[in-house]
């Protein structure tokens, strides 16, 4: 496998060699300051976790995100600089900080203020552009947690290219990671995460991509994901989505699955799911399957790997991945937009999930009923500013909630936001 710092070589030199060929975005940059973007958001969040065996989870608290990046320097080789950070604070006495909402001191009490955040630095030559710092990683191997207050910082270097129409290329080197609720910018204490990966655009209704990772002394990982979009009668269509990751585990890795394999070394497994979604105007309805096989269940986050990276379709509450585990979806979404209320989304779903192996049990099952409404302000001064309400029905076999997992929950997420651009 080639090294990070080839990766991010290979890339560039791509970029030099065709850059006369392409359409070029860094011949169109404006300046420094021309193309600079600014803007911050005001987030009010609310997790609710009424946890049925006697545990009340439950976190309040306000934030301000603020992400500021500059243009590009004109020339053959463009330069800039970026910045993400965040200040937020605890709203009421909420001394809860069991929902990675809040951070917490070393005698376990929840702070009432925080700050947190990073600057980076970035060049760009034709279409390649390679950042270096803090970022907020959106792969899917390696992906931000963007569902708490406040998103998971990655420090380290990305290297993207689009040289080729239809064509995007990704390496990068990560070396710290911060989850939502730490103070420490290495938090999770990553050694290092090297990330690789593709993603084509064959034509307007097909897409597929690829994309690796390995974690040192933690995990190798894979993702495939093929899309098709097929055009019906009278404006409807069908979109079918099929999507797998391939996990080993090295022996330090920490697994919050029940395993049945007999060596820490040998932890790995498959898992893989297919969507199919009809959209007839407002109205989308989606059916989808998933399976997990091997000897672990699929464990993300524990890792330093990203707390948002499972990118599969029967993720809600719980993700449905235990040892062995199988599970199957219904999902309708209404846009209200099409039906005169622009801005207001709801979705409802309902996943069962079975044959998962615990230390007791070969056939333990769980299921969730979820619920999400969603209202986005179209116009006026409150443009942008949305409000999202969520809503989980969670239970578990009994032998599967002694297995350390969610446990029968009631869960409530409330989150206002309230987006302003500065410049």
């Amino acid at each position: 496998m080639l090294k990070p710092q080839q990766l991010t070589l290979a890339l560039l030199i791509n970029a030099a060699l065709i850059s006369t060929v392409y359409a070029s975005e860094q011949s169109e940059a404006k300046g420094f300051v021309e193309d600079a973007d600014g803007s911050v958001l005001f987030r009010t969040g609310y997790i609710n976790r009424d946890k049925k065996q006697g545990d009340d989870q439950s976190s309040y608290a306000q934030t301000a995100i603020v992400k500021l990046d500059s243009g590009y320097t004109k020339g053959i080789v463009g330069f800039g600089v970026g910045a993400v950070g965040d200040g937020s604070f605890k709203l009421g006495s909420n001394n809860n900080h069991a929902n990675e909402m809040i951070p917490s001191h070393n005698d376990g009490s929840a702070y009432d203020h925080w700050a947190r955040g990073g600057a980076n630095v970035k060049a760009r030559i034709s279409n390649t552009e390679v950042r270096y710092g803090t970022q907020v990683l959106d792969l899917p191997v390696l992906a931000s947690n963007t569902a708490r207050l406040v998103p998971e910082y990655f420090e380290g270097v990305l290297a993207t290219s689009r040289e080729i129409n239809g064509l995007e290329l990704t390496a990068g080197k990560f070396t710290k990671d911060q989850m939502s609720h730490q103070i420490n910018t290495d938090g999770n204490h990553l050694d290092r995460a090297v990330v690789w990966g593709a993603k084509y655009k064959f034509s307007d209704a097909l897409n597929a991509s690829y994309y690796g990772l390995d974690s040192k002394n933690a995990l190798d990982r894979h993702y495939v994901n093929a899309n098709y979009k097929q055009a019906l009668a009278n404006g409807s269509s069908l979109t079918w989505d099929v999507s797998g990751y391939h996990t080993e585990f090295d022996k330090d890795a920490s697994t919050y699955s029940y395993t049945t394999a007999a060596n820490p070394e040998d932890r790995k497994n498959n898992i893989w799911a297919i969507s199919s979604t009809y959209n007839q105007g407002p109205h989308n309805v989606m059916l989808a399957y998933q399976q997990n096989s091997g000897n672990v269940g699929y464990d993300y986050g524990q890792n330093a790997d990203g707390f948002q990276s499972i990118y599969l379709p029967n993720s809600y509450l719980s993700d449905f991945v235990g040892n062995h585990e199988k599970s199957a979806q219904v999902q309708y979404n209404l846009d209200f937009g099409k039906l005169g209320v622009p801005g207001l989304n709801w979705t409802t779903a309902f996943v069962y999930g079975w044959d998962i192996k615990t230390s007791a049990d070969t056939e333990a099952q769980e299921r969730e009923f979820f619920n999400q409404v969603k209202y986005t302000v179209q116009s006026g001064f409150a443009k942008d500013a949305s409000l999202r309400v969520r809503n989980s029905y969670y239970r578990a076999s009994d032998s599967y909630q002694r297995n350390t997992y969610i446990g029968d929950t009631n869960e409530w997420r409330l989150f206002l936001d309230i987006p302003v651009k500065l410049f």
